[in-house]
């Protein structure tokens, strides 16, 4: 199925985004379509963690529009970000759980915040997300005493707690090692796969980007913009922005490298 045929989930137009009176990013437009895996990507400091804020509607933009899911949140209007959060789910990069709770206290806070469902229905559900991210029989623990990539399938699970449309992920294999980073691109793809929810993930790392990624953003600091969309291996291979192809191929800029002595 070509993009043509697929329907938009996300639709950002003339999106004018940053801080105070810093414009970060100006004038981006893009779409996100259902099922798919889109990656934000680009160089540090160039407005990766910005766009994704103002898409889960952390901060209203300056200017321009934002439609997640059908719903229209770039007014900033609190009822219509509420209503777009039940619709999605966020893994932060720091996974965001709280240490005082147990692994189900955290999969279930999202649950018993926007439900009336019973407290044995929420249980049944707690496990059922705990067996998707293969975390069974670790709902008792605590935070500290998961190690780091049991940490982001425990923040995982309780992002997927109401069944989110849209999964946001921001730099999800920041912090682990090759084997357990691979391990969180296998099960990003397996979710997508059997769920058919849509992914948007917000990172810089090659590995994960060729292993998940099926259209990417590449943004840029200077121009505060879009330099670069589409599949990843096709702008490894095929882009004429000289930065770009760099980025994919590892490569320094010319004139950069170091010698020894």
């Amino acid at each position: 199925m070509n993009n043509m045929e697929r329907q938009t989930i996300i639709r950002v137009r003339n999106l004018v985004g940053g801080y105070g009176s810093r414009v970060i990013l100006d004038r981006v437009s893009f779409d996100v379509y259902e099922g798919e895996i889109f990656i934000i990507l680009g160089g540090s400091g160039c407005g990766k963690s910005t766009l994704m804020k103002h898409l889960i509607g952390l901060i209203p933009p300056m200017s321009g529009q934002v439609v997640l899911g059908g719903i229209d949140i770039s007014d900033g209007d609190e009822d219509a970000v509420k209503k777009a959060l039940r619709r999605i789910g966020v893994l932060y990069q720091s996974t965001a759980l709280f240490g005082s709770m147990t692994v189900a206290e955290n999969i279930s806070l999202p649950v018993r915040e926007y439900t009336d469902l019973p407290r044995d229905w929420v249980e049944c559900l707690v496990k059922m997300k705990l067996n998707l991210v293969n975390l069974d029989g670790y709902d008792r623990y605590l935070p500290s005493e998961l190690s780091g990539g049991m940490k982001k399938r425990a923040g995982l699970a309780r992002a997927m707690a109401l069944n989110p449309k849209i999964l946001f992920f921001d730099e999800p294999s920041a912090g682990l090692d090759p084997v357990t980073a691979a391990e969180i691109d296998h099960l990003i793809l397996h979710l997508n796969r059997s769920l058919g929810t849509t992914m948007v993930i917000v990172t810089h790392e090659l590995n994960s980007i060729f292993a998940v990624g099926q259209r990417v953003i590449m943004l840029d600091g200077q121009t505060k913009g879009i330099i670069a969309e589409g599949a990843p291996k096709y702008l490894r291979d095929h882009s004429r922005n000289d930065f770009v192809r760099r980025f994919f191929n590892r490569e320094p800029e010319s004139g950069a490298a170091f010698r020894a002595g």
